[in-house]
């Protein structure tokens, strides 16, 4: 449940390198061209390739056909049908919207080239053109150097907390723009006393975050994409590159962090100093079996602050605000008359769980969904302050008995 991960097949550099010239690629200068970034994005990242990157131009139909393969490898049909339930009950996405449908367009909207971890390949898509294909090959470089460093098919196919995942991408992605930023700018940044000087410049981030926002307002099918899905996609690149910009200013650390040193939420990605402070994910488990269960999954800090966002009528998402947030666990299940969704939440302190029932679940009571009832209690969870939410069929057998959740090696909720 993450528009994160929703999107997270569409990697795209600066979300404006879209164009495509007529004309079939020349491999051999598009080779050529990969060969002159390779030491400019070694000096960028202050890693070296172990082994010369693999690289291959692709059609466009080719490029279609392979990420119509990932997407149903990543989302089968039980899992589109359990997140597209879980954002419609959260009314984050209308009823009618077809997500797994939306993605097509979007894909070709954007991609121009991409890399993939399980054949280890750099790919450019024919017709792309060269200044920009220059941006997309600097950036997934890097990709195929993060992945001598650490197990992306595996970092990216996180099933079990999308949370997670979402941090994790967001550390690859960010450290991608950086580097990539620092490979383009070149020349251009002399002025400003270089690359490393223009990129630790804060006005030239802010210049940078409102130029990428900017762009996607040409872009008809992202524009018109709701918000969860919107954020979920600027998020590893614009907030991912913020966290590395913040893990390249912390002495002792290397260019990029090791796998037991990666980001377990979002939260941590949000609020570096909540990684500082090691204030890692509480572990939120149902204490039932996942009979009937649709789909399950992490929302975290990320797509809570999303959520309040619509909530609130959309708009900006003040995710430079902490929520407070400790941990949560969603299930939705299947119902003869619907699906039912079950959110625990739980939190740092008693004021933040209060703030998110009052603010953001009262705003949810307050819409109703025909034929459903909607609840949001304040509970403990072990001795720390929690929110549960329901939104389920009027008729549904359990709410006399609602699911309940632990956190692990804890007591189930009285």
């Amino acid at each position: 449940m993450r528009g994160v991960w929703i999107a997270a097949m569409v990697m795209v550099v600066g979300l404006g390198c879209r164009g495509r010239a007529p004309g079939a690629a020349d491999q051999s200068a598009l080779q050529a061209t990969v060969d002159s970034l390779v030491p400019q994005v070694e000096k960028a990242v202050g890693l070296t390739f172990r082994a010369k990157p693999r690289f291959a131009v692709r059609t466009k139909e080719e490029v279609k056909a392979y990420l119509l393969s990932k997407l149903s490898g990543e989302f089968p049909t039980a899992k589109i049908e359990g997140i597209t339930a879980a954002y419609q009950l959260l009314e984050l996405i209308p009823d009618t919207l077809d997500i797994k449908a939306l993605l097509l367009p979007l894909y070709a909207e954007q991609v121009a080239g991409y890399y993939d971890p399980d054949s280890t390949t750099l790919y450019a898509v024919e017709g792309a053109k060269e200044d920009q294909l220059r941006l997309v090959l600097a950036h997934e470089l890097v990709h195929a150097l993060q992945h001598e460093q650490l197990p992306l098919e595996s970092l990216l196919k996180d099933v079990t907390n999308a949370d997670r995942m979402a941090a994790s991408q967001a550390v690859l992605e960010g450290h991608a723009t950086i580097a990539m930023l620092g490979v383009v700018l070149g020349e251009q940044a002399a002025a400003a006393g270089g690359p490393d000087a223009l990129l630790a410049d804060p006005d030239f981030w802010s210049q940078y975050r409102e130029s990428v926002k900017t762009a996607q307002t040409s872009m008809p099918v992202f524009r018109s994409a709701p918000l969860i899905l919107r954020e979920g996609l600027i998020f590893p690149y614009l907030g991912g590159a913020e966290f590395m910009r913040w893990w390249d200013g912390q002495s002792g650390k290397g260019p990029l962090p090791s796998r037991d040193q990666l980001p377990k939420s979002t939260e941590q990605i949000l609020h570096p100093d909540r990684y500082l402070a090691n204030d890692g994910p509480v572990p939120v488990e149902f204490a039932e079996p996942a009979d009937g269960v649709l789909h399950e999954d992490t929302m975290g800090e990320l797509e809570l602050q999303i959520w309040s966002a619509q909530l609130r009528g959309g708009g900006e998402v003040l995710d430079d605000l902490p929520l407070g947030w400790g941990g949560d666990r969603f299930r939705v299940y299947r119902t003869a008359t619907g699906p039912a969704l079950v959110i625990y939440t739980v939190w740092d302190d008693s004021t933040s769980a209060r703030r998110f029932a009052t603010l953001t679940g009262s705003r949810f009571v307050g819409r109703p969904r025909q034929g459903y009832r909607t609840d949001v209690a304040a509970l403990s969870l072990a001795g720390r302050p929690a929110v549960r939410v329901v939104r389920a069929p009027e008729g549904w057998d359990r709410w006399a008995s609602l699911p309940e959740a632990v956190i692990s090696g804890a007591s189930p909720t009285p």
